[in-house]
């Protein structure tokens, strides 16, 4: 037994697959009235994973397991972590409408909490992975789980149609990453990310193929990120989806997102940084203009944040492309890259809760036959309730990066690194741009204080709901004003990450 693998660093992987897999079978014997359950035992699952994460985050050391395939470092724990928080929210707030939509009906009603749960399993696995096999299970696992979420309703054409749009592209992204890693592995001869950046230091590579595979691996992150000009998928996806699936591709996957491209080119491919920074700039660059532009002129809101989200991640590959710049002897500056890195990953975790509070609004509004996506629909909502209003205020002020709350302080961080790298232009850019996008943010604001109401219904709003989400808002503001403690934890996630 001297060769088992230490499953110690797998734990709440473990629990999480266990407990799923038991909540599958409790739910198929439980009638719909009692689909409370289900959800309580969801919730009660990811704050079980939660207690097994946060011990090894407090130690802050990092454990390779299963023959350096499966790593445990305090990146991943703190990802982990905010991914826990992420579907938690998620849950809470997509619950009254997906029952309103009969998602939760039937004898399989409790398969949105299951397939949600089995899609966070996927995305631990990404953000732990440390071989590309293992990142490719992960993805394939989260993507099959988002899949079949999006066509729960089946009797919904426009859910379909998502589906089978998400499917068809999702296949052609994961072909090109499997093309992109069989060309790494050709090249170098290993599928280990630590042996690749070794193999890359000492020059035993064939370095024509290594670009030519870095080329598909950087495709297939930028599908799974939705940066241009593989975003055809997002706004289609985020409108024809039921809301709360939106919900849960747009929160948390991000994270899992992030983490893979943060392995494969942050520390696998490392010595490839001048290739990849340049290949990050322009997909950055493009992102932030089409995705500002382009919501500008949607009426729908799910399709606006869907454009509002690929000139988000447009950002957060500004962190990662001025994380590794050549200092005057032509070495990685690891400092910088640890600071450029930490400011990314805080961006994309801002960007998550944000975007989580902006569609818990939106479920907030709608109801059963109503689906409150149209800008519209928010016309009057400081009228209606001015305390929700208020929440969706601080959320899309965000998001367009104003004083003092979480977006802006994420953007300021990212602009710094860039300008650090000395590249005054794309500082300059960057900033332009958000600028354009400030305004299709501040037309919702506008709205909802300015307009008069087309809906005179009163809102509906179950405890937890308004209780989460009032917390949500308040901690976007909280969090924007004293941003150390999180700005903080991942710079030092981050150093200690790739110190191993």
């Amino acid at each position: 037994m001297t060769n088992a693998p230490n499953l110690v660093p797998l734990y709440a992987e473990i629990f999480l697959l266990i407990a799923t897999s038991a909540l599958l079978l409790i739910d198929m014997f439980l009638p719909a009235a009692k689909r409370s359950i289900t959800y309580a035992l969801s919730l009660l699952t990811l704050a079980g994973c939660a207690l097994l994460t946060v011990g090894d985050f407090n130690a802050g050391t990092t454990v390779y397991t299963f023959h350096n395939m499966f790593v445990s470092d305090p990146m991943s724990q703190l990802l982990k972590l905010f991914s826990y928080g992420a579907v938690a929210l998620t849950l809470i707030y997509s619950r009254a409408y997906a029952t309103d939509r009969n998602m939760l009906s039937g004898n399989l009603g409790g398969e949105f909490y299951v397939l949600a749960l089995f899609a966070l399993l996927g995305q631990m696995i990404m953000i732990s992975a440390n071989n590309f096999l293992i990142i490719y299970l992960g993805l394939e696992l989260m993507s099959l789980s988002l899949y079949a979420l999006i066509a729960l309703r089946r009797d919904n054409a426009k859910a379909t149609e998502a589906a089978m749009k998400y499917f068809i592209l999702g296949a052609l992204a994961s072909g090109f990453m499997l093309y992109g890693i069989s060309m790494l592995y050709g090249a170098s001869g290993t599928l280990d990310l630590g042996e690749l950046r070794v193999a890359l230091e000492n020059g035993k590579t064939n370095g024509t193929i290594m670009v030519f595979g870095l080329v598909f691996l950087v495709a297939g992150l930028a599908f799974k990120l939705g940066v241009v000009p593989f975003h055809m998928w997002v706004p289609d996806v985020y409108q024809g989806s039921p809301t709360a699936v939106t919900l849960l591709l747009g929160g948390a996957p991000k994270l899992a997102a992030f983490a893979i491209t943060l392995r494969l080119l942050g520390e696998g491919l490392l010595p490839m940084a001048h290739d990849w920074q340049q290949m990050l700039l322009v997909l950055a660059v493009m992102s932030l203009a089409i995705g500002n532009f382009t919501a500008i002129a949607q009426t729908n809101l799910k399709r606006m944040l869907a454009y509002s989200t690929i000139a988000q991640m447009g950002f957060v590959l500004l962190g990662l492309l001025s994380g590794t710049v050549d200092a005057p002897n032509n070495t990685l500056n690891a400092a910088g890259a640890a600071t450029a890195y930490g400011a990314s990953m805080y961006y994309v975790i801002t960007y998550v809760f944000t975007t989580l509070g902006t569609f818990g609004v939106i479920m907030l509004l709608a109801r059963n036959g109503f689906e409150a996506e149209e800008l519209a629909d928010f016309k009057g909502l400081g009228k209606r309730s001015p305390i929700f209003a208020l929440v969706m205020t601080l959320f899309m002020f965000s998001l367009a990066g104003v004083p003092p709350l979480m977006g802006f302080m994420a953007k300021y961080s990212v602009l710094a690194s860039v300008l650090a790298t000395g590249q005054l232009w794309l500082t300059i850019a960057a900033v332009l741009f958000s600028l354009i996008g400030a305004f299709y943010y501040l037309r919702v604001v506008k709205m909802m204080w300015f307009d008069e109401p087309t809906d005179s219904n009163a809102l509906v709003v179950h405890g937890d709901m308004r209780v989460v989400l009032a917390l949500n808002g308040v901690l976007v503001l909280a969090l924007g004003a004293m941003p150390e403690g999180i700005l903080a934890a991942c710079a030092t996630a981050i150093t200690k990450t790739l110190a191993s």
